[in-house]
């Protein structure tokens, strides 16, 4: 193409990663719902339990960083296709490691299984290549919200999956105590999964929204005059066709750009807290309802409940975050936050209903961190920095939601999970008390540069 119009490219573009966030999100969601239950029957130990999300999300981490050096060298579509693909390979070997019996053989599966959220976090930044800054928080709200349909399913598919790969196993005559053990089922179904999402990304994510916009911000310096990439041209401004500059810089670079911007510091601790917090008390949610005798079937309710929460407002708070600011809806997430932990802490393993509620509440306060933490962070970027600092921002968010899961796991084998939600309300408080000032101070410098 010769020429591009940039908001149909950008509908388009928004449209195709929502697609493909549906169909990882039924991925990642089954194994969230599963790994930890699987974990804990193999090994029969609650802390190893808590390590098989540390792995997702280790693997998650491990994956940021040369995802975001393959988009800016070949553009989103290639990264994305890679990020899935690898996941599709983790998910798989998961499922070989469950049916082996292996719960080692399981955690090593679930770290490249972790690519698959590490894809789906870098579309919501695929999803701000194109938008314009008032509408940056909205579209990438839409992204987020598209994992809803996905992750909903996923644990009830998962669970269904669960008996479906229970009954053919206990069918099998001799081979009847199989059934005894977790079915490897959910893992071959989130498999299937992040293959179609691969499959949607490659073939419909054209043109590459990251050299789009890398064509259409060298138009707009050529058209000024001006040697300095960053200004985004207007929507449906045409661009000049030609070779797409990789981003600027790396690791080191990305890094360099947040310590300079107390505004992209302020958004970067806001999603990783967020982030911590989340995976930390949800991951321990199925072991401790599972001390209370629920069900895989019940868990995979609370749990889809949760994923709701994370995604399902996210719309709202992307439009609240372009309305209001980015800083006033990363307070309010902490405030939420806050709220889930003190719900969840007094609640009984046998207590789904205020588990239930507690969990939902998680999601929203994470989804406010997650979605104004990232368009504050897209805000306070140059454009040639932002894509080696989304993989930083990204790394950081793994690298926090692994600590979380560690934490969790050693909280849970020494003390409780009433211990461990309450750990999280006093991280909170001391975060809130740090970030609302830093948020007033990042208003007022909104304003004056206005």
């Amino acid at each position: 193409m010769s020429t591009f119009d940039v908001p149909r490219t950008q509908r388009r573009t928004v449209a195709t990663l929502a697609a493909s966030q549906v169909l990882a999100g039924i991925g990642v969601a089954t194994g969230i719902a599963v790994s930890a239950l699987v974990a804990s029957e193999l090994s029969g130990s609650d802390a190893i339990a808590g390590l098989t999300q540390t792995a997702a999300v280790v693997g998650a981490a491990a994956a940021a960083l040369p995802l975001a050096r393959l988009a800016s060298r070949r553009g989103r579509r290639a990264s994305l296709t890679a990020g899935f693909g690898v996941a599709a390979v983790g998910a798989l070997g998961a499922a070989a490691a469950t049916a082996a019996g292996s719960w080692p053989a399981l955690v090593v599966a679930l770290a490249l299984f972790g690519a698959g959220s590490a894809a789906g976090l870098a579309s919501r930044f695929a999803a701000t290549d194109l938008a314009t800054p008032e509408r940056r928080a909205t579209d990438l709200s839409v992204v987020v919200w598209a994992t809803t349909i996905g992750s909903v399913l996923g644990p009830t598919l998962g669970g269904l999956a669960d008996r479906v790969g229970s009954g053919a196993a206990s069918g099998h005559g001799d081979h009847g105590a199989a059934a005894a053990g977790p079915s490897p089922a959910p893992y071959v179904l989130a498999t299937v999964a992040f293959v179609a999402a691969a499959l949607v990304v490659r073939v419909w994510l054209r043109p590459d929204p990251l050299h789009v916009a890398a064509q259409v911000r060298d138009a707009a310096a050529a058209a000024a005059g001006a040697d300095a990439p960053g200004a985004m041209a207007a929507p449906g401004t045409a661009a000049a066709p030609g070779a797409v500059a990789p981003a600027a810089g790396g690791v080191r670079a990305g890094w360099a750009v947040v310590r300079a911007s107390g505004t992209a510091r302020l958004a970067l601790g806001a999603v990783v807290v967020s982030h911590l917090v989340m995976v930390g008390l949800m991951s321990m949610t199925p072991v401790h309802m599972n001390h209370g005798g629920a069900t895989l079937q019940v868990v995979g309710l609370v749990i889809s409940a949760h994923i709701a929460g994370m995604y399902a407002l996210s719309p709202v708070i992307g439009w609240l975050a372009d309305r209001v600011g980015h800083a006033r809806v990363l307070v309010l997430g902490g405030v939420v936050l806050l709220a889930a932990a003190v719900v969840v802490a007094g609640a009984p393993s046998d207590d789904s209903a205020r588990l239930t509620v507690g969990l939902v509440l998680l999601g929203v306060g994470w989804s406010c961190g997650l979605v104004a933490g990232s368009a504050l962070l897209v805000d306070a970027t140059p454009a040639a920095s932002r894509t080696a600092v989304q993989g930083v921002s990204d790394l950081a968010m793994n690298a926090g939601g692994a600590l979380g899961g560690l934490v969790a796991g050693a909280v849970i084998a020494v003390s409780s999970y009433a211990g461990l939600a309450w750990g999280a309300a006093g991280l909170l408080v001391v975060c809130l008390a740090v970030a609302a000032p830093a948020a007033r101070r990042q208003r007022r410098e909104l304003r004056v540069e206005r």
